[in-house]
C-alpha cells in the first residue's frame, strides 16, 4: 500500500491551464480481444505509458482508473468515438467546447470497437490512440482508452462507471448533431441524458434533422439556451444544449477513402 501511495503522489493534479477553448462517433465501447499492451489499470501507469515525474508538464498523462482525485472539482467534456482516424475537426470542436462550455479538460475517449460500426476497415486501437495524440496536440485535450480498463461496451454503462471512479468531477457528454439524430439507437440512451449534461455541436447537413428528431423532441423542455451553456455541467439533469459552432469540413470517412485511394 505504501508503494502505491508513493506512485500516486508522483502525479500532478491537472491544472485548469490556459488556451483557447465533438461530437463523438457514436455508441461504442468495450474491450474486444486482447487489451492493448500499453493499457493497464495499475496506478503506476497512464493508459499510454509511465506517469510523468514530479514537476512534469501538466496534462500529458491520460485519465485512468486511479486518477479520480486528480480531476476532483474539474469540469470535463467527453468526446467519445472510434477516431478512425482522429482529424482536425475533432480538435476544432474540442477547442470550441473548452471555451464555450468553460471546460477544464476534454477527453477523447477512443472506443475499442463501436457496436454500431463494422470492424472491417477499423484501425487497431493502438494506431488510433497514437494518431489521436498526434492530432490533439493540446495540453487540455487528453486521449484515453479508459473503457478498456472499465470493461464497458455502451456509453450509458461507461458514464455510470466513470461517475463512480470520478465522483467529484463534472462531466459533459460532447457529440455532433449526427449522433443526436441517431442516439435513440443506443442502449439505455435516455439514461445518458439523465446522468450527465449533453452538449450537441452543429455538423454539416445534420443539424435540422437532429433538432426535429426523437431525442431532441423528448427533451425539448430541458434544452438550455446558448446564453446558459457556461453553466451547463452544473444544471439539474437532464440538461442539454445545441451549439452553433463554426463548421469544419473534415470527415473521417473521407480521410479513410483518400488514404485507400492513395495506397
Amino acid at each position: 500500500m505504501a508503494r502505491r501511495g508513493r506512485k500516486e503522489k508522483a502525479l500532478s493534479r491537472p491544472g485548469r491551464g490556459r488556451g483557447p477553448a465533438a461530437g463523438g462517433e457514436g455508441e461504442g465501447r468495450s474491450a474486444h480481444g486482447a487489451p492493448d499492451p500499453c493499457i493497464t489499470p495499475h496506478p503506476s501507469h497512464a493508459l499510454h505509458g509511465p506517469l510523468p515525474s514530479p514537476g512534469a508538464r501538466e496534462g500529458i498523462h491520460a485519465p485512468h482508473l486511479y486518477s479520480g482525485p486528480l480531476y476532483a472539482g474539474l469540469t470535463v467534456g467527453i468526446l467519445g468515438g472510434s477516431f478512425n482516424p482522429a482529424h482536425a475537426g475533432h480538435r476544432h470542436i474540442s477547442l470550441f467546447a473548452l471555451k464555450a462550455l468553460g471546460l477544464d479538460r476534454v477527453w477523447w475517449m477512443v472506443s475499442p470497437q463501436n457496436p454500431l460500426k463494422s470492424a472491417s476497415g477499423m484501425a487497431s486501437l493502438a494506431e488510433r490512440l497514437a494518431e489521436a495524440r498526434a492530432v490533439a496536440a493540446h495540453p487540455r485535450i487528453e486521449v484515453t482508452a479508459i473503457e478498456t480498463a472499465l470493461g464497458t461496451r455502451f456509453t450509458a454503462d461507461t458514464l455510470a462507471k466513470l461517475q463512480r471512479r470520478f465522483p467529484k468531477t463534472r462531466f459533459v457528454w460532447l457529440m455532433g448533431a449526427d449522433n443526436l439524430r441517431q442516439i435513440p439507437r443506443w442502449k439505455l440512451w435516455t439514461r445518458i441524458f439523465d446522468s450527465v449534461a449533453v452538449a450537441v455541436f452543429a455538423r454539416p447537413t445534420y443539424s435540422l434533422s437532429a433538432l426535429s428528431g426523437k431525442a431532441a423532441q423528448r427533451f425539448t423542455r430541458r434544452r438550455v439556451s446558448v446564453s446558459g451553456v457556461k453553466g451547463l455541467a452544473r444544471r439539474r439533469r437532464p440538461a442539454w444544449a445545441f451549439l452553433r459552432n463554426p463548421l469544419h469540413p473534415a470527415s473521417a470517412t473521407a480521410i479513410r477513402q483518400a488514404r485507400a485511394a492513395g495506397s
